[in-house]
């Protein structure tokens, strides 16, 4: 961010920018990440060490609904390591701090708000718009934090659910703003 915008101090947090996401040929791959990801790193340069990037990991506990969802999704039944749940090549290095490797689909929680800080201003790009963006973005805001949602610099599973899941999350000002990453760049 530029030294204006210094008071507010914000933290760019990457939502799951993986594999399992951004290959065309995956059942959750989003055909619009290959778009969002040129916006991402230009955000990450400017937010230097404010750089949080998540991953979504298959390690949520099978006896709770999590069992029905795999059992929905079973090539997302994967050992933890398996590629699929890896960085692609253009989001490594995007962050100085650890991956932070979480089983849910919303991000927001005590890992997250223990490195930013309670009501902290938080920008989210990412995938998916509708899925894990969402989810984050819903919980950073009932947690108190300042959220904005770099919409140009997410993607969707398919264009009309990208513009739902923006519409819901600007239902929520002025805990949600939605803008692109020319205007956070600049700093608006």
């Amino acid at each position: 961010m530029s030294e204006r915008s210094e008071p507010t101090r914000a933290w760019l947090v990457v939502i799951d920018p993986q594999a399992i996401f951004a290959a065309p040929d995956s059942a959750w791959g989003s055909p619009f990440f290959a778009d969002a990801m040129p916006r991402i790193r230009a955000l990450a340069e400017s937010f230097g060490e404010r750089v949080l990037v998540t991953r979504w990991m298959p390690t949520a506990d099978r006896s709770t609904s999590w069992g029905e969802y795999f059992a929905a999704w079973p090539f997302a039944d994967q050992p933890p390591t398996d590629p699929l749940f890896d960085l692609v090549p253009d989001a490594v290095g995007l962050s100085p701090h650890p991956t932070l490797d979480l089983p849910t689909f919303g991000k927001w929680g005590p890992e997250i708000e223990a490195i930013v800080g309670r009501g902290a201003h938080v920008v989210l790009a990412g995938v998916s718009t509708d899925c894990c963006v969402l989810s984050t973005a819903l919980a950073a805001a009932d947690a108190g934090a300042r959220v904005t949602v770099a919409a140009d610099a997410c993607a969707g599973s398919t264009a009309e659910n990208h513009t739902a899941a923006l519409h819901v999350m600007g239902l929520y000002p002025p805990q949600i703003t939605i803008s692109d990453a020319a205007s956070v760049l600049a700093g608006d």
